[in-house]
Order: C-alpha cells, then sequence, then structure tokens
C-alpha cells in the first residue's frame, strides 16, 4: 500500500500534460473540503455559542450528558439548573446542547 502511493505522488506528469494540473486538483480537493466540512462545523459553533450566550431564566435546557433541567441562575462561565425533585445542578455552559422550549413535552 505505501509503495502504491509513492508510486502516484511520484509520477510524472505524461508528456505534453501540464505539471500545474495535479496543483489544480490539490487545490479543488482543498476547496471541497472547506465548503462540505470545514465552514458547516463553525456555522455550527457559532450558532451554538450565540444559543448559550443567549440563555436566560427559566429557559429549559439539556446537557451533553443527557440531563433535561431547568435555568435558576447565570453566571459568567456557569449555570445553576433544576432537575426533577428541586434538585439543583451547576454546570458549565459549554455542557448545554439543546434548548428545549421549542419542543413539545408529554
Amino acid at each position: 500500500m505505501n509503495n502504491l502511493l509513492n508510486i502516484l505522488l511520484m509520477a510524472q506528469p505524461a508528456e505534453g500534460q501540464s505539471p500545474y494540473g495535479s496543483f489544480i486538483m490539490l487545490g479543488a480537493i482543498i476547496v471541497v473540503f472547506y465548503f462540505f466540512m470545514i465552514r458547516p462545523q463553525m456555522k455550527k459553533q457559532k450558532e451554538m455559542k450565540k444559543f448559550r450566550e443567549e440563555l436566560k431564566k427559566g429557559d429549559k435546557i439539556v446537557t451533553t450528558g443527557g440531563i433535561y433541567g431547568k435555568v435558576l441562575e447565570i453566571q459568567e462561565r456557569v449555570i445553576i439548573m433544576e432537575v426533577e425533585g428541586q434538585n439543583r445542578l451547576k454546570i458549565d455552559k459549554a455542557a448545554v446542547v439543546k434548548d428545549m422550549g421549542d419542543v413539545a413535552q408529554k
């Protein structure tokens, strides 16, 4: 497998072909990766940051660990949330992944 990869990478362009074709193809691959993988991930991270900044008291949330609760207090990096049975948990803002306000409750 390694030998095949070395042969493909070291292959010289056929006579009459432009050596820039392989550079153009590499550039096209980078552009495709950017638009289909990197850019959507960056957009998702921006949306999550905005969501966490807009949290307010009373919002229903879900943590990365799957704990459902309601926001009681918001500090700079910490959220105090209430879970079933009036138990309180202190969690990091980065652990909040969803707002359950728009999901129908059973």
